[in-house]
């Protein structure tokens, strides 16, 4: 089939992918712009999978104020090389994501950096709202699980929907970078300030 150079581009403008890359994922989902998409997120996230385990000792510490003032952010985002931390690419995925800290306000980076005490605790009060219920345990199981993804959904940096686009995680926006550039790419760490806010 025949994929015209408009539908390229409009998928161009909403993924930031390669022409190539769009006419490939077009042409494979029969011209269908959200299938394109789909295809796009899961060629990047293999690709950012297949790298996950390269060092990442490069990168930039950037920074967002908020209008006003009244929110600030610093963000340490690495990859595998000076040259690709200098990449407009980078950088746009740097600005996009101390933005969505700024506006989102997560707590951690990832899962991992949940101490276990303040999962248990979360887990202890879905399961006291539980109580009563009567439902199967299996039933009760699944639920405490769909209250703990919402949980990390709220407070994990890298769970959070993108405040540009809620069908896309933070996760998700990293893939597609490395997908862009090459390399391995994580976010070591960041520090939210508002004013007011002495403690989180």
């Amino acid at each position: 089939m025949t994929i015209s150079a408009e539908t390229v581009k409009a998928l161009r403008d909403k993924t930031g992918a390669g022409f190539m890359e769009c006419k490939s994922a077009l042409t494979d989902a029969d011209g269908d712009l959200d299938k394109a998409i789909t295809i796009l997120r899961k060629r990047g996230t293999a690709q950012a999978a297949k790298r996950a385990g390269r060092s990442t000792k490069q990168g930039v510490t950037g920074s967002y104020i908020h209008p006003g003032g009244s929110v600030g952010v610093l963000v340490e985002i690495n990859c595998e090389s000076d040259f690709v931390a200098r990449t407009d690419d980078f950088k746009t995925l740097v600005k996009e994501v101390a933005m969505h800290i700024a506006a989102s306000s997560p707590t951690y980076v990832r899962v991992e950096d949940i101490p276990v005490e303040i999962v248990e605790r979360e887990k202890d009060i879905f399961r006291s709202q539980l109580e009563g219920s009567n439902k199967p345990a299996q039933v009760i199981d699944k639920i405490l699980d769909g209250k703990i993804n919402s949980y990390y959904g709220q407070v994990v940096l890298l769970k959070q929907p993108s405040i540009r686009d809620p069908k896309t995680t933070v996760a998700d926006l990293v893939a597609a970078t490395i997908a862009k550039v090459g390399e391995n790419i994580s976010i070591a760490r960041f520090a939210r300030f508002k004013v007011g806010e002495i403690d989180k």
